[in-house]
């Protein structure tokens, strides 16, 4: 759908230089989606893993983040294989609806209540980004921090037309369960991609 280099906003990486790949396709379909854009795969141009390779490492970017619409809809075991032989590092941001493909660095899981995600994303999450739009995501969230890996990063986003109302609650929820983090969309915030 779109590529561009910018700052991670997000998680444990925030405020690192990132190349972002934003692939079409999504079968979630979140109400507070802020890139329903992306959700029709065939309204956006393909371009090859040479291009895409080629587009990252004509920057600095030390890291490539993969996310979508939904990335796990596409086979990512070429494009992954191509970054990390040009010394990329490779993230993913999935809601881990679809079977996971590529080789990865770093796994950001996004669970979704609209389709769960597989059993075997969730294994290999190394941070779980719960966006909290409502109070009862609080419990929601416990039940996926009880499913990941021990060393998982366990992170709490507001949903940003609502964050005026969330991030006051998740800033009291984390300070009673300091397991957990509070992520802000820092990219919002600045006015960046």
């Amino acid at each position: 759908m779109e590529h561009f280099y910018t700052l991670q906003g997000e998680g444990l990486y925030q405020g690192k230089a990132a190349y972002f790949i934003r692939l079409g396709g999504c079968d979630v379909g979140c109400v507070w989606c802020d890139v329903k854009d992306s959700w029709d795969a065939s309204m956006h141009p393909q371009r090859s893993i040479p291009e895409l390779t080629e587009l990252v490492t004509a920057t600095p970017a030390p890291i490539v983040v993969i996310t979508g619409g939904e990335p796990l809809l596409h086979n990512l075991d070429g494009l992954t294989a191509a970054l990390r032989a040009a010394g990329i590092r490779t993230h993913i941001e999935t809601s881990g609806s679809s079977p996971l493909s590529g080789q990865w660095d770093w796994i950001t899981l996004s669970p979704k209540k609209f389709k769960a995600p597989l059993p075997e994303v969730v294994a290999e999450a190394d941070e779980l980004k719960v966006v909290v739009f409502n109070k009862s995501d609080f419990a929601w969230a416990e039940q996926w921090a009880a499913l990941v890996k021990p060393a998982c990063r366990l992170y709490l986003q507001p949903e940003w037309d609502k964050a005026g109302l969330m991030t006051p609650l998740i800033i009291d929820y984390v300070k009673e369960h300091p397991q957990w983090q509070l992520s802000l969309q820092i990219h919002k915030y600045i006015n960046v991609p």
